[in-house]
């Protein structure tokens, strides 16, 4: 019997370590991290491991973290001391990692290897969520520096195959993501943010061929530079996009959460819908 194919995630994963501070008000990001302990309800077929994309690794060349038994990196600043002590003790995976890299480049894209940078907070933070035993390996992949979204999708092609190899691929980053906007007051939410998420949640929940192309062209959307100044928290969303191949799109999260939209989809069959 041949492996069941998982779909692809595209998650926000917070501000720092928010999920495991105080807030005001306290209940700030509880729906979020609510929904990523839901995560593997989604996915259904508990995964061998994980490919994470996260928003916060950029290198020369697409990067696969190869170590058995990667370390954190606490990279965000001005928290409470506690949260510089968050432990999560995944294994990495080195096979997958050799497997990322040989895709990628079999594709005719540029690959290296790290053996020493730990897993940032984009992946540390939401998978003590999603799995909180840290008994599922992780494999980081960097962002390929200039940030081209034609060629963040192309990667995503590259991975599909993971999929049917009991491989989760999961882009990490937010869907709106403008540092100077976010705020605390009753304002009501930034309207940019919600024209962006709009755009942003038809074009992936449309056919595959017109989603690649309005992804590939965000930066015409409306409002996309008021949402993204920086598109390095919107790229993850790429790679699981094109890892989704044909499978349809859909939002599976979407929060109101320091002024902002925040949404979260899911790429091929949703195990928890289908319940």
């Amino acid at each position: 019997m041949s492996a069941p194919t998982l779909p692809t995630l595209f998650i926000p994963h917070g501000a720092g370590p928010c999920f495991f501070m105080d807030w005001d008000p306290a209940d700030t990001w509880h729906r979020m991290a609510d929904w990523l302990r839901a995560v593997p309800r989604h996915v259904g077929p508990r995964p061998q491991a994980v490919v994470v994309v996260s928003a916060h690794w950029e290198a020369p060349a697409f990067t696969v973290n190869g170590q058995a038994d990667p370390p954190l990196l606490y990279d965000y600043g001005g928290f409470p001391p506690h949260t510089y002590e968050l432990t999560y003790p995944v294994a990495g995976a080195p096979a997958v990692a050799a497997r990322v890299r040989a895709l990628l480049e079999a594709a005719g894209l540029e690959t290296a290897e790290e053996s020493r940078r730990g897993l940032d907070h984009g992946v540390f933070i939401p998978f003590r969520l999603i799995h909180p035993d840290a008994d599922v390996p992780i494999v980081q992949l960097s962002l390929r520096r200039g940030l081209d979204p034609a060629e963040h999708l192309a990667a995503g092609r590259a991975l599909a195959p993971l999929r049917r190899e009991g491989v989760l691929i999961v882009g990490s980053g937010m869907s709106y993501h403008n540092m100077r906007r976010f705020r605390f007051d009753s304002a009501g939410l930034d309207p940019d943010s919600v024209r962006f998420d709009d755009w942003l949640t038809a074009a992936v929940t449309g056919p595959a061929t017109a989603r690649e192309t309005a992804l590939a062209h965000w930066d015409d959307a409306p409002s996309a530079r008021a949402a993204h100044p920086r598109e390095e928290h919107l790229l993850p969303l790429h790679v699981a996009a094109g890892a989704a191949g044909d499978d349809p799109g859909r939002r599976v999260f979407t929060d109101e959460v320091l002024a902002s939209r925040q949404s979260a989809y899911l790429f091929g069959t949703d195990a928890l819908a289908a319940e």
